[in-house]
C-alpha cells in the first residue's frame, strides 16, 4: 500500500529495543482506521487508507523533529456494510472492528505507552471510534484520542450542496487522489448521486440531524457514488492536503502537550 508516512514517524519500522528506548509517558501513538471498500466507477478500493496515509505522512511531517510521535500500521479493513452488495467492498462486523481496536490497545498499555489517537477516515467507523476511545481509556487507563481525517479543515470553494451530501467518492476525495494517486483515478467514469438535496429540506434527515433514517449505498447510488467527482482537480486535492495536515499537525500537537487528567 502506498503511503507517505516518513520513515521516522513509522512505528513498525522501529526494533523492540528503540521502541524500549521511547518516553512511555509523552509518546503518542496513532492508529489510524480505514477501509477497503467500493468507491464508484472512479476511484479504488482503497481510496480511504490512501487517503489516511497521504493525509497523515503530510501531517507527521509538519511536527518537530523532537515530538516523539508515531503512526501505527494502519486498521485497513472497517465496518463498511453500507456498501455491501457492491463487488471488492471487504467489511467487518462491529464487533470484529471493535475487539481489534480494543486488543491493538492492550497492546499499547501493555508496553507502557499512555497516549493512543484513533484517527479515522472512513466514515463508517466513526461511531465504532469514539465507542473505543472511551472504552480503552476505562478499562487500560489509556488517555485516548479521536481525530478524523481532514481534521476539520474547512473547503470553501467546495458547493454548500457537495459539502452537505458529498458523502462517498465526490469531489473532496477525488481531489486528494488526483493529487496523491493520479495514476489510480478514472476521470471517464465518473457518476454522481445525492442522498439528499439541500433545497429541499426535510426533518428526517440520512445523518447529522436530530431525526435520522439508515441508509445503504444501494439504496441511493447504483453507481456507489454519493456527490459529485467532476469538479474535482489536482490542484484543489493539493490545496486541501495541505489544509488538512495543519489541521491534523496542529490537532496532533495538542494532543501531546494535553494534561487533563495526567496530573500526578
Amino acid at each position: 500500500m502506498k503511503t507517505w508516512i516518513p520513515d521516522n514517524r513509522n512505528f513498525a519500522y522501529l526494533t523492540w529495543k528503540q521502541v524500549d528506548a521511547l518516553p512511555r509517558e509523552e509518546t503518542l501513538l496513532i492508529l489510524p482506521t480505514a477501509a477497503i471498500e467500493q468507491h464508484g466507477h472512479h476511484l479504488p478500493l482503497a481510496t480511504d487508507t490512501l487517503i489516511s496515509n497521504l493525509l497523515l505522512g503530510y501531517a507527521l511531517a509538519l511536527l518537530p523533529k523532537e515530538l516523539p510521535v508515531y503512526a501505527l500500521p494502519p486498521i485497513c479493513y472497517g465496518k463498511s456494510n453500507e456498501h455491501i452488495g457492491f463487488p471488492g467492498t471487504l467489511s467487518v462486523s462491529a464487533s470484529t472492528f471493535m475487539a481489534v481496536v480494543h486488543d491493538i490497545g492492550a497492546s499499547v498499555a501493555a508496553s507502557g505507552f499512555k497516549r493512543l489517537v484513533l484517527y479515522n477516515t472512513h466514515g463508517g467507523n466513526t461511531s465504532l471510534d469514539d465507542v473505543m476511545c472511551r472504552d480503552l481509556r476505562a478499562e487500560f487507563g489509556l488517555h485516548t484520542f479521536y481525530l478524523s481525517g481532514s481534521g476539520g479543515a474547512r473547503f470553501e470553494d467546495i458547493s454548500p450542496q457537495e459539502r452537505a451530501y458529498g458523502f462517498h467518492a465526490g469531489e473532496y476525495e477525488t481531489a486528494l487522489l488526483l493529487h496523491g494517486t493520479p495514476e489510480l483515478v478514472h476521470p471517464e467514469h465518473y457518476t454522481v448521486n445525492y442522498i439528499a438535496q439541500i433545497d429541499q429540506p426535510h426533518a428526517l434527515l440520512p445523518e447529522n440531524g436530530p431525526a435520522t433514517f439508515a441508509w445503504l449505498t444501494r439504496d441511493i447510488a447504483p453507481s456507489g457514488v454519493m456527490g459529485d467527482p467532476n469538479p474535482a482537480t489536482a490542484e484543489n486535492g493539493a490545496r486541501w492536503v495541505k489544509q488538512s495536515a495543519e489541521k491534523v499537525a496542529a490537532a496532533l500537537t495538542e494532543m501531546f502537550h494535553f494534561t487533563h487528567g495526567l496530573e500526578p
